[in-house]
């Protein structure tokens, strides 16, 4: 359903097999990779591994989430595979959260982890409760968790996300490399 990696492979990838592979839905070419190898400040945060008991929470923010990235409401067309796939990050450590009163302040996954790096991913607030600076705490601890397992933390961000942007800045990301996302239906 999605090619992703570094823009130069996969554009060369598409240029070869374009006339083989079904039409693509998204094409996001120049999308900023952020990586970060020193830990931040603390965010001093009530972020923690996300449980099952958070999972009827975090289901329809991880929907939100997906929509809101990738464009398509994956929980809507397969509710069971969707929860199992939230299920499973919790299971396997990949999940951590924020929440408060029944409201996520921050959440985020890890989709591909290393020894020598993990990347993040769906780095999300509930909507209303953005623009407090919950996430750079959020992220901030996440981050500084992950660092003593880990020494890079990545993750790659649409070039229009601003807010993202700023945010990864904030805490001391930096920039490396470009990737392209090809989103098939």
């Amino acid at each position: 359903r999605m090619l992703v990696g570094d823009e130069r492979a996969v554009t060369e990838l598409w240029d070869a097999a374009r006339g083989r592979l079904p039409a693509v839905l998204d094409d996001r070419p120049g999308q900023p990779v952020y990586v970060l190898d020193a830990p931040p400040a603390p965010g001093d945060s009530g972020l923690r591994p996300a449980t099952l008991a958070d999972l009827e929470l975090l289901v329809p923010a991880c929907a939100t989430a997906f929509r809101e990235e990738v464009g398509r409401d994956a929980y809507a067309g397969d509710p069971a595979l969707f929860e199992w796939r939230t299920r499973t990050q919790i299971e396997e450590g990949r999940s951590w959260i924020w929440r408060e009163d029944g409201r996520i302040l921050f959440k985020a996954e890890a989709s591909a982890w290393t020894d020598k790096a993990v990347q993040l991913q769906q780095v999300w607030v509930d909507p209303a409760l953005r623009r407090r600076g919950y996430a750079r705490r959020g992220l901030a601890d996440l981050c500084r968790l992950l660092l003593e397992r880990t020494p890079i933390v990545c993750l790659f961000v649409r070039p229009e996300n601003a807010p993202a942007i700023a945010l990864y800045d904030s805490i001391g990301m930096r920039r490396s490399g470009t990737y392209r996302s090809l989103i098939f239906g």
